[in-house]
């Protein structure tokens, strides 16, 4: 037996004993206490208390993402994120770095779409110096021409070296394809011709006007109690004025309805495949029944059908998924695998005809059962440690799914009858009206009429 099937035969195994282990597993969620609080200044402010180890982790989310940012300086949004450590008033970035790295910290930001976050990671002795080194960065970010420059430098770099990447081309092919002109339909970092139109006063402007407290959620988990947090606050961050005439307006979603397929033509012995449509957003009433259906159909792994069909039974793929990607205003159902030229037709045709079960017919008790089982018994791991809870907490927020939602996301799971499975695959999974994303050597590929 060769290496590479040792290899596969190992992670099969391992991913049925990590199956198993959900499945049988008395997992529970554990219960979370946190306080809420609605500053003066409009910030909301959520902590929650661990003592089980010395050390303090804070999430700040500011909606400030690629939603806020005009289409032709796109990019904006991700550059202020990414720049916010790169000097403030009073600090150089090594400054910065060497302050934070010297007690054995962390501190950083990042773009996103829905929101843009920051995050800061401390031993409860130096909780004082990381809200300092946060507050400044939040406050007093410089944005130097110098790190400016390089910075859009870098990430046109990066988008060129991409370009090579079959995966990243089916991405934002089918995201432009599927949202359009929406920012859900634009990369987050931007283009090489969307950068170079942003100047460093966009980066003062953009951030004057979103990074401000009542647009902004902050978590604090650790070894912490809230009168010290709330002090904290007061001493480093008193200065975080609000702006009432802020413009924190949404563009108007209009996702593409129509089948639709974008051919890319590479010398590449595999065919790189997206196959969906629109999805739902975060707050769809639908989703935890979405979540069961897509579990069974390509969410699951190994004990996914498509895994079992696509890759066990046929052998066409090395690995295959669906997902529903979430957002706030909206969302995207994919499927997404990679397989020879030469098998995309068959491959694709696979891939329609288990959605096309999954739409006509009810799934069985034992795909139910397991479905649920897996999605409760995981549910703990996404707030096993302090930095997971805190970055949680402040999506919780951002999504507005309530206070309670780590008590009710298992009540909501477990809830899913097989009823429901059939009734969401038959509204959300849609034949008819798919986008088709193939990167491969089209010649070889060969794609029938009816995906093109």
């Amino acid at each position: 037996m060769n290496i590479k099937n040792i290899l596969l035969k190992k992670i099969i195994f391992a991913t049925v004993i990590i199956n198993l282990f959900f499945i049988l597993s008395p997992h529970q969620t554990f219960p979370l206490d946190v306080k809420r609080k609605v500053l003066d200044n409009g910030l909301i402010l959520l902590i929650s208390e661990r003592h089980n180890l010395p050390v303090v982790k804070v999430s700040l989310g500011i909606n400030a993402g690629n939603l806020m940012e005009p289409a032709e300086k796109a990019g904006l949004s991700s550059l202020v994120a990414s720049l916010l450590t790169d000097g403030t008033a009073s600090r150089t970035a090594e400054q910065i770095s060497e302050s934070i790295e010297f007690v054995g910290g962390s501190i950083g930001a990042s773009g996103g779409g829905d929101y843009n976050s920051a995050s800061l990671s401390v031993l409860k002795k130096d909780i004082a110096l990381g809200f300092e080194l946060l507050s400044d960065i939040i406050l007093h970010p410089v944005f130097p021409e110098d790190e400016f420059e390089k910075k859009k430098q870098r990430v046109k770099g990066s988008l060129k070296a991409r370009e090579e990447d079959p995966d990243f081309l089916a991405s934002r092919e089918f995201t432009k394809t599927l949202f359009g002109d929406h920012p859900y339909g634009r990369l987050i970092s931007g283009t090489a011709e969307t950068i170079d139109n942003i100047k460093r006063e966009d980066l003062i402007e953009f951030h004057s006007t979103y990074y401000v407290p009542e647009n902004s959620v902050m978590s604090v988990v650790g070894d912490i109690e809230p009168e010290e947090v709330e002090k904290l606050f007061d001493t480093y961050f008193s200065k975080w004025d609000t702006k009432t005439s802020m413009n924190t307006s949404l563009p108007q979603l209009e996702a593409n309805r129509k089948k639709q397929t974008i051919k890319i033509d590479k010398d590449l012995t595999q065919a790189t495949v997206r196959l969906g449509h629109v999805g739902v957003s975060r707050d769809n009433p639908d989703y935890y029944a979405i979540s069961v259906m897509n579990y069974i159909l390509g969410g699951g792994g190994f004990a996914s059908r498509l895994m079992q069909n696509v890759r066990e039974e046929k052998g066409l793929v090395y690995d295959i998924s669906s997902y529903f990607n979430a957002d706030r205003q909206g969302g995207s159902f994919q499927v997404t695998f990679q397989t020879k030229n030469e098998s995309a037709n068959v491959a694709i045709e696979e891939v329609l005809e288990e959605i096309k079960k999954i739409r006509n017919n009810p799934v069985t008790d034992r795909e139910l059962a397991d479905a649920k089982a897996f999605l409760t018994g995981s549910f703990p791991m996404r707030i096993e440690t302090s930095s997971r809870i805190a970055n949680f907490l402040v999506a919780v927020e951002f999504y507005d799914l309530g206070v309670g939602y780590i008590d009710d996301y298992p009540v909501f799971i477990n809830n899913v009858l097989k009823e429901d499975v059939l009734r969401v695959a038959k509204k959300y999974l849609d034949l008819g009206q798919f986008i088709l994303v193939v990167v491969a050597n089209q010649d070889k590929a060969g794609l029938k009429d009816r995906f093109e």
